[in-house]
């Protein structure tokens, strides 16, 4: 008889992925949790706003006259443009990075199975490249300062973690390894063992526990006049976070361990620190240069 029979484990909150199905059109909580992420990460945004600096624009007037304005370096204009262009960045980007990180050969198989975004099946990794790429042809279109608006989406990007996992955990999806503790967990597609509910260390960690210190860090005048650095704090705290939450969640079954015992998440996480490292490094190399 194995540990998982003998030990008392948590029952699995059997939670249905679809909130109303009317006819062939369903709402599931996967989508939802990408939705009230963009959402009130969009709101956040908005409230970040008043903490920047101002400058002068000029604005025309009804009457075609043009007028001087002072408003944030990003204003509360521009957060709500580009909360389209951060939607399409994190569908598009966590597909794809999905696809080609994790499943290349079932989909290059199956190419119409690549829409089909409602079963699951989004990379983080993915989806940071497709904001990052909105993020870069956003700011040139709009002339914003990129390090400064990238400063402001690592402060909200930990709302959007938090939810998502919350949404892998009501899904069964992305379950622990094997385990013995208290609050383990038998999945209903983790076979018979008790298991680590990592989903929801993941959106302690990269959700609550990233979000609580960026806003900390924001609150201090001098790191947001160095920008960059916040940013940067939020791809080393994501890295951090992720590989350690990785010790406890079970690898993908189709790549399982690969180089020296690493998950495809703890090494595609390594470059984000890397990025991380330079984004400090290059934010307070300016600040002095600036002193």
């Amino acid at each position: 008889m194995t540990f998982a029979l003998i030990l008392p484990v948590l029952a699995f909150p059997a939670i249905d992925p679809i909130i109303v199905q009317i006819g062939p059109f369903a709402i599931r909580w996967y989508a939802l949790a990408y939705i009230s992420g963009l959402i009130l990460g969009w709101r956040y945004m908005l409230r970040l706003t008043g903490d920047l600096p101002l400058r002068e624009v000029q604005v025309m007037g009804e009457d075609g006259k043009a007028t001087t304005v002072r408003e944030p370096i990003v204003s509360r204009l521009a957060v709500d443009d580009f909360l389209v262009w951060a939607t399409i960045g994190v569908v598009l980007g966590g597909r794809l990075g999905y696809v080609l990180f994790y499943k290349p050969g079932f989909y290059f198989d199956n190419p119409l199975n690549i829409l089909t975004v409602w079963q699951g099946g989004m990379s983080f990794h993915g989806g940071l490249l497709g904001v990052c790429v909105a993020t870069l042809l956003f700011c040139r279109k709009r002339d914003i300062p990129l390090f400064t608006f990238a400063d402001m989406l690592g402060c909200t990007a930990p709302i959007g973690l938090f939810f998502g996992r919350i949404a892998n955990f009501i899904n069964g999806e992305l379950f622990g390894r094997a385990a013995d503790v208290p609050w383990a967990m038998v999945f209903p597609h983790g076979g018979p063992m008790a298991r680590h509910p990592s989903q929801i260390y993941e959106a302690v960690l990269e959700g609550l526990v990233l979000f609580v210190v960026m806003a900390v860090l924001w609150r201090r005048p001098g790191l947001r006049a160095r920008p960059g650095f916040l940013a940067g704090v939020f791809f080393i705290g994501y890295g951090a976070a992720r590989i350690t939450a990785e010790f406890f969640r079970e690898p993908d079954a189709y790549l399982g361990f690969l180089f020296q015992g690493a998950t495809m998440g703890q090494l595609l996480s390594l470059p984000m620190i890397a990025v991380g490292l330079w984004l400090i490094w290059r934010a307070n190399r300016a600040g002095k240069a600036g002193a």
